[in-house]
């Protein structure tokens, strides 16, 4: 029995971001890191969900689609990757042929998917003490910041 509907390249990860939810709609929705994270992509934007995340169509030498999920998690989040997508042709990377050439190609993605996960989770960890708590958004802090505390509450 053949599955039709499943896609060669499968791509799920996942990684621990300390800092607000909130500050990775700036990092993960910036075209330009796209541009850099997957060169050889064209993506279309299916959804652009801000603090969530963003959801494309992939062209190229894939199609398919991908997605960065965005899941707020204790004080932090957990960076969702998935890209499900068909190579366009069958190129014969390696000597093993056909399945040893889509084995290289989910590998390869896999660690584009790692690069760019690690790199969020630099930019937005650069001012978090180790094992501190969670970078804050500084918006949403000061919104916070100027309601009155409540005296003599025990």
């Amino acid at each position: 029995m053949k599955l039709v509907s499943v896609t060669s390249i499968q791509v799920a990860d996942e990684t621990f971001v300390a800092a607000a939810p909130s500050l990775a709609a700036e990092v993960v929705g910036d075209r330009g890191n796209w541009r850099r994270w997957w060169p050889d992509l064209r993506l279309g934007v299916t959804e652009q969900r801000g603090a969530q995340g963003v959801r494309w169509t992939v062209d190229g030498p894939l199609t398919g689609s991908m997605e960065i999920w965005c899941e707020p998690v204790l004080d932090g989040f957990i960076l969702h990757y998935f890209l499900h997508a068909e190579p366009v042709t069958r190129r014969a990377t390696t000597s093993r042929g056909g399945a040893g050439a889509v084995a290289d190609e989910n590998r390869r993605r896999r660690a584009a998917g790692k690069v760019m996960s690690f790199e969020v989770k630099a930019r937005l960890e650069a001012e978090r003490v180790v094992g501190g708590p969670a970078v804050a958004d500084p918006d949403a802090v000061s919104a916070t910041s100027s309601v009155p505390a409540t005296k003599g509450v025990r």
